[in-house]
């Protein structure tokens, strides 16, 4: 993290004229919506030298600066500030706990699942929603039913609505403050204005006017017609409108909460401790402490603590979760390891040659932040309206008060009707139309294994045109699988799988296992043979005797040095299955090569069909894979795509999805693995697999619950269907507003109208995103092109 312009993870950069630059990043805080951010970039870019993005999700501003600009991180917060908001550079990572001392009795996060100032805020924000909720509910009833309103029931309500106003609806007040200060306007602005009118007119007609008579009732009247105002109370509209908006943001804040939860997953799959030699002795450190040159012992099934060199030992190293290769890779002294890779085999001895923020998972964290920080918030339709509609409801609020004064109407009259205007633009089911499509579009998503993150990333899924595969985990399996059984003449397919499982059975390699696994669903009893003599032969495979036979499994060279060669059909099976990019294994017992197994990581069986209905949508699929070209070809070819990339590391899998990007496609992602958690955060939309990563499923705007790539399909569908209430819910939302507004400017629309069309606002709202518990996942066949529920 910077602490000062410069002293970043890349350094000192250059633009495109050769300029020397230097980046900081800075933690804004205060903002309430996408406007806000706006706001800031907007003042920022000002600046000479300056290029600044503020992503209003993750609450940062990643600033570039010119070296012989004279800007420094102090002149970037005074402005941040001087804008109304705060600014500070980020705190450096707090050192780790002793592991019999968590942080908290959570460890370390808060109830909700976060870190941090979102989670921080969620708590204090749903306290505050929940009391005004239980307050105004009452409010709201006794205004609209007649028959509540007992004898001196308005005062009832004052009691009740003032605290919500001024307890529930003070974020908005502190925010419209702080606008009015630096000179902006935003939806807080109006909120704030809207309920403050409504209260302080209410208390006016209550005090000095006949609303707080005995016996005073608000008729169930729909009838339009002119009136003075002494003799209504607005306070509803001023519980129900904080109540509505609190909601709104609570919902948002949640969505926003896990902002930073991928670099903190992908930071937390490294070794926390690591066994260090010292003097020929192995001591247990935290690995926070490791030095480059320290040498250290990786034992089986531990992870690598960082990246290294090899210089005792000999092992298959799993790194699926970060380079995607499906095969382990077998490492001996001289090569290089990298950290938070698992160790499959035997004991090594690695030296250290990058630690800290020089790691390549520190590199990748980078990488998605920097993805995350470059990705442009989705403005909300709401605050991209509020821009204009807001400045403009004040000043008709203005303009009909001028008016009615102007035409001789009275005092009275005229500021009924200029409130009446602030509180008919009062955005009531504007609060509802976002959360609670949001609401049943998630619920019903979770029901059918998908989880919107989101409203900011929906409106990506109506642009994509293309979407790229991971392969490993998201259209194969993940896990290696005996898919063929070769034997030479005269051998029984049967003896040959128990006689290698048997063997293989004491292995831990990832391709023993497999042929263990298979053999022993073959056996009729679940039961095999243990072998005798076992011996791991480094690098080339296992011996032992099993039911008196010498059986020998592993590579052909191992084979042909003490059974043999490969007989002539067994020589085309290893060819046919190399040609595809499988792994052929020989096996030999008694002194001669007899059978040749083939295991590969395994094409999902509904692959296929998902391929199908993410054409039915408009989209191109792309297979993406750190495996090599044979294994990708045969792969897509099996599931029905024309399009490869192939042979990429972790950091060419972002360079790949920003091609694709350049030649002007909206570029959709699957995938599970870590080495998929940059290219997630940078794609247009990015599907998680929630099979694989806890730091792919973070990085991804969407996560399929399931392993089921169809479900990628539905995902979109589903997303686009919350997309499409949400901005019908908005559409209708502000339509009422701005039917009624010259209803409110004529002086026309009496606290019944005004009650009871919000009402009906409120109710279609929640009426249309109800629709969407009728979504049904397609259950077969590829017709999924309509995108509805």
């Amino acid at each position: 993290m910077s602490t000062a312009i410069g002293d970043t993870a890349g350094g000192t950069a250059g633009d495109a004229s050769g300029a020397r630059t230097l980046q900081v990043e800075l933690e804004i805080g205060g903002m309430t919506c996408a406007s806000c951010a706006a706001r800031v970039e907007k003042k920022l870019n000002r600046m000479e030298g300056v290029t600044a993005t503020v992503n209003y999700a993750t609450e940062k501003a990643k600033v570039t600066v010119a070296e012989d600009s004279g800007t420094d991180t102090a002149a970037l917060i005074a402005t941040v500030e001087k804008t109304g908001y705060s600014a500070a550079l980020p705190e450096p990572p707090a050192a780790p706990a002793p592991p019999d001392v968590p942080d908290t009795a959570d460890g370390g996060r808060g109830a909700d699942g976060g870190t941090g100032p979102a989670a921080d805020a969620l708590g204090p924000l749903r306290q505050r929603l929940l009391i005004s909720l239980a307050l105004s509910v009452p409010v709201v009833l006794m205004a609209m039913v007649p028959a509540l309103q007992f004898t001196n029931w308005q005062w009832l309500s004052l009691t009740l609505a003032a605290p919500v106003v001024a307890y529930g609806a003070w974020p908005f007040h502190r925010a419209a403050w702080t606008n009015l200060r630096h000179g902006a306007a935003t939806m807080d602005t109006l909120i704030s204005m809207g309920t403050l009118a409504a209260l302080g007119w209410s208390l006016w007609a209550l005090f000095f006017g006949t609303a707080g008579m005995p016996g005073m009732t608000h008729p169930f009247e729909l009838t339009i017609a002119r009136t003075d105002g002494s003799g209504a109370i607005y306070l509803e509209a001023a519980a129900g409108v904080t109540t509505f908006i609190l909601a709104g943001r609570y919902f948002e804040a949640r969505a926003k909460r896990k902002a930073g939860a991928a670099l903190r997953a992908l930071l937390e799959l490294g070794a926390k401790d690591v066994a260090v030699l010292r003097d020929g002795r192995e001591v247990r450190i935290p690995t926070a402490e490791l030095a480059v040159g320290d040498r250290f012992v990786v034992r089986p099934g531990e992870k690598i603590a960082t990246d290294g060199q090899v210089r005792e030992g000999s092992s298959a190293v799993d790194a699926s979760m970060l380079t995607g290769e499906s095969v382990p890779v077998e490492v001996g002294p001289g090569d290089t390891v990298t950290g938070a890779t698992v160790n499959a085999g035997g004991r090594l001895v690695v030296e250290a040659t990058r630690i800290g923020g020089d790691t390549q998972l520190a590199r990748m964290a980078r990488m998605v932040e920097d993805a995350q920080n470059g990705k442009a918030a989705a403005q909300r339709l709401a605050d991209r309206i509020s821009a204009v509609f807001v400045p403009v409801v004040i000043v008709l609020a203005l303009g009909t008060l001028g008016y009615w004064l102007g035409t001789g109407e009275g005092a009275v009259a005229a500021f009924t009707a200029a409130v009446a205007v602030l509180i008919i633009a009062c955005p009531c089911a504007l609060g509802l139309a976002t959360p609670t499509a949001l609401m049943v579009g998630t619920g019903r998503g979770a029901q059918l294994g998908i989880l919107l993150k989101g409203p900011e990333v929906l409106e990506s899924t109506r642009r994509v045109d293309t979407i790229v595969l991971d392969k490993t985990g998201t259209v194969t399996t993940g896990v290696m699988t005996l898919t063929g059984v070769h034997v030479a003449n005269g051998v029984r397919r049967e003896e040959a799988l128990r006689l290698a499982g048997a063997l293989e059975h004491s292995s831990e390699h990832p391709i023993a296992r497999a042929i263990a696994d298979a053999a022993q669903a073959a056996e009729p009893t679940g039961a095999l043979p243990v072998p005798e003599d076992f011996a791991n032969v480094p690098g080339l495979g296992v011996q032992g005797v099993v039911d008196g036979h010498a059986v020998l499994v592993g590579r052909e060279r191992l084979l042909a040095e003490r059974s043999g060669q490969l007989p002539p059909e067994l020589v085309a099976a290893k060819a046919e299955a190399e040609a595809a990019g499988r792994t052929a294994v020989a096996v030999g017992w008694d002194g001669a090569t007899r059978a040749l197994l083939v295991v590969s990581d395994a094409v999902k069986p509904t692959s296929a069909e998902a391929v199908r209905r993410l054409r039915a949508l408009g989209l191109t699929p792309v297979l993406l894979t750190g495996d090599n070209a044979a294994v990708a070809r045969s792969v897509a070819t099996e599931v029905g795509i024309d399009d490869v990339i192939a042979d990429v590391l972790p950091e060419e899998k972002v360079a790949a999805v920003q091609r694709l990007q350049a030649q002007g496609r909206k570029v959709a992602m699957v995938g599970d693995g870590v080495n998929d958690a940059a290219a997630l955060a940078t794609a247009d939309l990015g599907l998680a697999m929630g099979t694989g990563t806890d730091a792919a499923i973070e990085a991804g705007d969407l996560t399929l619950v399931r392993g089921d790539l169809r479900a990628a399909a539905d995902a979109i569908r589903l997303a686009r269907a919350t997309l499409g209430t949400i901005k019908g819910n908005l559409f209708w939302a502000f339509g009422y507003n701005i039917a009624a507004l010259p209803l409110a400017a004529a002086g026309l629309l009496n606290p019944m109208i005004a009650g009871a069309a919000m009402a009906f606002s409120s109710v279609f709202v929640v009426g249309n995103s109800l629709r969407l518990r009728r979504f049904r996942a397609l259950a077969t066949g590829p017709d999924a092109s309509d995108g509805r529920p």
